[in-house]
């Protein structure tokens, strides 16, 4: 569902120099919805705070609309080409470092989305020399 909307969109408000994107976190989310199925401690122990998703966001809509278009990006994908490469500040609890419960819908390394965007930047660095 989500997908195709991304890929539609992406594509029909391109002319009006609009992106349209998705984006997954890499881990589970430290969240109410979480707590609630999980219990509080639980949920902390293996999961990452939601300002890691946020900052993420904030890195892609601050792009021009064409770096990032049609694409599906991992959070900690997008913060590692903003030179961000120790997610610790993100841990829900620092003591669980290395014991994160992956998203279950991403399969792991490597994503494609990263290497696009990296493709992106460079062709557009280039292109400005």
């Amino acid at each position: 569902g989500m997908s195709m909307c991304v890929l539609g969109m992406a594509t029909e408000f391109q002319k009006y120099n609009i992106a349209v994107n998705a984006l997954w976190p890499r881990t589970v989310i430290h969240t109410a919805a979480v707590e609630m199925l999980s219990g509080i401690d639980k949920a902390k122990s293996y999961s990452r705070k939601p300002d890691i998703m946020a900052d993420a966001a904030y890195s892609i809509i601050t792009k021009p609309f064409d770096h990032y278009n049609g694409q599906f990006l991992i959070d900690d994908e997008v913060l590692e080409q903003e030179g961000i490469i120790d997610f610790n500040q993100y841990l829900s609890d620092p003591a669980n470092n290395g014991n994160l419960m992956m998203d279950f819908f991403l399969e792991e390394y490597p994503h494609d989305g990263f290497n696009q965007g990296k493709e992106v930047a460079k062709r557009q660095a280039q292109q400005k020399i």
